[in-house]
């Protein structure tokens, strides 16, 4: 069942659904294999050609064009429906069309609510307190005690009677951010507090979700470190009263962005293979790994693969308001007929490929790790991908299909997933220290949803590794699919887990929960 979130969103393309121009074959539809004379005589990609043909200076000099478009801008971010963000579809648009007629590249347009901004204030007894935002709270000026919350706030028993009329204070963990805002708000309370359950000396940030949420309404929400979510913990434990102001004013505006699609025009399109990142960034820095870097890396195995004939047809998703809860790339599988998405092969994903203090993560398909496993083949896409970094002589660990990226609605209807991504707010281990160098008990991008995201601060070295594992695994599965599972219907599967994802309108790694 589809939540408020994705419904709201859902209403809000059906006006402008009409942009979406597919091919003239037709996306959701079978077709036999196509091609043109051009494609024809070109060579069959090979691995290795392809590979050798990613650099660092492209990939660099990609994601400064990014970070140009960024700051050209007053906002100096590339947040959906804004300059910087327009300017990235268009950059987009206009390389892949002028690859010779390579792909057939269309746009796909919606409207959402979109967070843009926040002014804000906390005073705890009396004290200006330094305090993080949430994208979506509730504006408002409010006054009253502060009630610490049973367990982490994910039911509403956690929430006691005195909470009514005051602050709710409440710790990080398991369920999301704007639940824990909307059951303090249904138990009475005129604001909350949420403290990180993680060290650190930044303050707790993210989003509640777009609303509206199934639940209720939100209140104004800011966020503390752990170090002061404890003491206050404590000192109200100890029958300390402490009274706390919230002023809030967030600035929320509806607007209209677009998909990227670029499909080969040859290639057979009942074996598609589909890969994707995202091209917007939060509303607090211009995203030059969060997910400049997937978009350019993507991007640039896209120019690179116009050199070369592919057996399968092979289409790139650039996808628009992944910040929002994954609205794109929701946008466009429910676009699909069953057909279509009996099409797609495999869906590649790629969100921060360049993290600083980085990690190896592919996602985990197997479940041999988190003991949840994607659509039948993702093991064969994690073990191809296991097989590349092997080759390339790094470790690799993995990551949980937990719902939180543009993969969610492709493994939710059935379609094999994978991919790789080298981390984001997440404390490096001792043991991902000793696997791939850094710093232990520091981010893996210590710059995450920060103005800091800049080229500047790109792990390099990361980026071009990760970004000739999207070259490999293009070259492949555009040659062929043999070592996944034979094609079979795709159902829908829609988890507890990807649910409330869905929900939350939230991606994974990022800070949800």
């Amino acid at each position: 069942m589809k939540s408020a979130i994705v419904v709201a969103a859902a209403l809000a393309t059906s006006a402008s659904a009409s942009a979406f121009a597919p091919r003239q074959s037709g996306f959701g539809h079978g077709y036999p294999p196509h091609g043109n004379e051009t494609s024809n005589h070109k060579p069959l990609v090979d691995s290795k050609a392809l590979q050798a043909s990613i650099t660092a200076d492209a990939l660099v000099n990609g994601s400064q064009t990014l970070l140009d478009f960024a700051y050209s801008f007053p906002d100096r971010n590339r947040l959906i429906g804004g300059g910087g963000h327009n300017a990235t579809v268009e950059y987009l648009v206009s390389t892949l069309e002028s690859l010779d007629g390579y792909y057939t590249v269309e746009t796909q347009a919606f409207s959402t609510v979109v967070h843009i901004g926040a002014t804000w204030s906390l005073f705890i007894g009396g004290a200006n307190t330094s305090s993080g935002v949430f994208d979506y709270t509730a504006s408002g000026n409010v006054t009253g005690n502060l009630v610490a919350v049973a367990n982490l706030g994910c039911d509403l028993s956690d929430y006691p009677s005195t909470v009514a009329g005051n602050i709710a204070l409440i710790s990080r963990g398991t369920c999301q951010f704007g639940l824990k805002s909307v059951y303090a708000g249904n138990s009475g309370a005129v604001g909350a507090l949420i403290y990180d359950n993680i060290p650190g000396d930044d303050t707790l940030t993210g989003t509640l979700g777009v609303p509206p949420r199934p639940e209720g309404p939100y209140v104004p929400t800011l966020g503390l470190t752990l170090d002061q979510g404890t003491a206050l913990v404590a000192s109200l434990s100890s029958g300390t009263i402490i009274n706390a102001n919230l002023n809030v004013d967030a600035q929320v505006e509806n607007r209209t962005t677009h998909n990227v699609i670029a499909t080969t025009n040859h290639g057979a399109l009942n074996t598609t293979l589909l890969i994707g990142a995202h091209t917007d960034s939060v509303a607090a820095g211009p995203g030059i790994n969060d997910d400049g870097s997937g978009t350019i890396g993507i991007l640039e195995v896209a120019k690179q693969l116009a050199k070369y004939r592919v057996n399968n047809a092979v289409r790139f998703g650039f996808w628009s308001g992944e910040e929002e809860g994954e609205l794109g790339s929701y946008l466009y599988v429910d676009s699909l007929s069953a057909s279509g998405r009996e099409n797609i092969r495999a869906y590649l994903n790629f969100d921060m490929i360049a993290s600083p203090n980085y990690i190896h993560a592919l996602y985990d398909g197997d479940g041999s790790t988190f003991n949840q496993t994607g659509p039948a083949g993702s093991a064969e896409i994690e073990h191809l991908f296991e097989a590349y970094f092997t080759a390339a002589g790094e470790n690799f660990t993995a990551t949980a299909f937990d719902g939180r990226s543009d993969y969610a609605p492709f493994i939710e209807v059935g379609i094999p997933a994978g991919g790789s991504f080298t981390g984001a707010e997440q404390i490096k281990t001792a043991e991902e220290a000793e696997l791939f160098g850094g710093t232990a008990g520091v981010p893996t991008d210590v710059n995450y949803h920060g103005p800091g995201d800049t080229v500047d601060n790109l792990a390099v070295d990361a980026f071009v590794l990760h970004a000739k594992g999207i070259a490999a695994s293009v070259a492949e599965y555009a040659t062929t699919f043999a070592s996944l599972p034979p094609k079979t219907a795709v159902k829908k599967r829609r988890s507890d887990e990807m649910s409330r994802s869905r929900k939350e309108g939230r991606k994974g790694r990022k800070v949800m929960m």
